[in-house]
């Protein structure tokens, strides 16, 4: 068995908060086993003064630890399923999928209750098109503005008045214990959520046994069942990463 794992990450807390999470349970499955985090700030993190659809998607998020991962400089890679493209790059495998969290998105306001309460013309922050369009098909007299950065960044935003509200993923603030900053959640039948939203991806490479043998123990079933169907139809509809 291999006496160390490197597990690569975006830089951000959420997805250090995630990576940790992985290395706590590689350490309890494994007494003894040697885990190292290499956090790296991706392009998508780098880029926060244009939308996402404009640079290449969601996928930019992860890009640079699949390369990282495929010149073997880490074993496994671990992200939000949300960020990762329909299909894997070649020599590249999802290895395990974690129980999911919250999958709903969450309604984030200082002054309003919820997205019902929101006035005529409210400013309205998401980076995501998904959630643009869904917000816009209940509420076109919104307005709706890209929001871009980690979690605390775009809190920060709202709280300095940027914004009247803000929509984040519920799976997100509950991880970093910010769970008391949701307003109230928006249903899955007015905001369908991203393909495997509230689930923890850990990838790695197809022809590394040992690492895939040492991940078993972490993947859901139950959970990769619904995940396959969920990124099969964002594939079939031509969605993949974007939303």
């Amino acid at each position: 068995m291999k006496n160390k794992i490197i597990i690569a990450t975006r830089e951000s807390l959420l997805a250090l908060w995630q990576a940790h999470y992985v290395e706590n349970r590689l350490k309890e499955q494994y007494p003894g086993l040697s885990v190292e985090l290499l956090p790296v700030t991706t392009k998508g993190d780098q880029i926060l003064d244009r939308p996402l659809v404009e640079i290449g998607g969601k996928g930019l998020f992860i890009k640079e630890l699949e390369v990282i991962l495929l010149e073997k400089k880490a074993d496994i890679a671990v992200h939000s399923l949300k960020d990762m493209t329909a299909k894997c790059p070649d020599g590249l495998t999802i290895a395990a999928v974690t129980k999911r969290e919250d999958p709903r998105d969450a309604f984030v306001s200082n002054t309003f209750k919820s997205l019902d309460e929101l006035p005529r013309g409210a400013r309205v922050g998401t980076s995501s098109l998904r959630r643009q369009a869904q917000l816009l098909h209940w509420r076109p007299d919104l307005t709706i503005r890209s929001l871009r950065g980690n979690v605390q960044t775009r809190l920060r935003h709202l709280d300095e008045g940027d914004f009247d509200a803000v929509i984040l993923a519920a799976a997100g603030l509950k991880r970093l214990g910010l769970g008391d900053r949701i307003t109230s959640y928006i249903s899955t039948e007015d905001s369908i959520p991203a393909a495997g939203q509230g689930v923890m991806a850990v990838e790695a490479r197809s022809d590394d046994r040992e690492t895939l043998n040492l991940l078993s123990f972490l993947h859901d079933e139950k959970v990769a069942s619904c995940i396959r169907a969920e990124r099969s139809f964002l594939a079939r509809v031509g969605g993949d990463c974007k939303v």
